[in-house]
């Protein structure tokens, strides 16, 4: 399975958990998936998905961690990080933050992006050196998104098929 094909299996199972959300006025729903009725001001849970189509028309706010405050964190954590030592991410960070992006306006959306971008650069520069010279541990798996460990072993698999190339079977 291909790191695409592997993400979007992981987002549409963070689309079908629950998530908070407050009513911003009267509403009845009743399909044969989903059947909603709540009041203004009321808080309930339902499937991601169905509160990102609410949130959409206006009709819900969805109470979320504030992804800004965590990609800031995780940010400031990586940079505290030795060059072959990383900080520990959600396996499905980049799948909420993502989620999170696309509710931005899109002047929000840039600087996001901006910092997403800078944390990215210097985690896939530790996971390039990782994959390159060692296998995967427990301890390491456990500090990757689903996306970093599929980059991460990819790369293992391809630095050590290089390597074969070069020095045949001897190492």
């Amino acid at each position: 399975m291909n790191i695409l094909d592997l993400t979007q299996l992981h987002t549409i199972g963070y689309r079908l958990q629950d998530v908070k959300v407050t009513f911003n006025r009267d509403i009845k729903v009743d399909t044969p998936d989903v059947s909603i009725e709540a009041k203004h001001g009321e808080i309930l849970s339902i499937s991601r998905w169905v509160a990102e189509v609410l949130a959409s028309e206006k009709l819900v706010d969805i109470q979320d961690t504030d992804m800004i405050v965590a990609l800031k964190q995780a940010l400031v954590k990586e940079n505290v990080q030795g060059d072959f030592d990383l900080s520990t991410l959600d396996s499905d960070f980049y799948i909420k933050l993502n989620s999170y992006i696309q509710r931005l306006p899109q002047q929000d959306r840039d600087k996001v992006e901006s910092m997403l971008n800078t944390l990215m650069r210097k985690r896939q520069g530790k996971i390039i050196r990782l994959g390159d010279s060692s296998k995967m541990t427990s301890d390491l798996a456990k500090k990757l998104s689903i996306e970093e460990r599929a980059l991460f072993n990819a790369i293992h698999l391809q630095s050590v098929d290089f390597n074969k190339q070069i020095l045949g079977d001897k190492k």
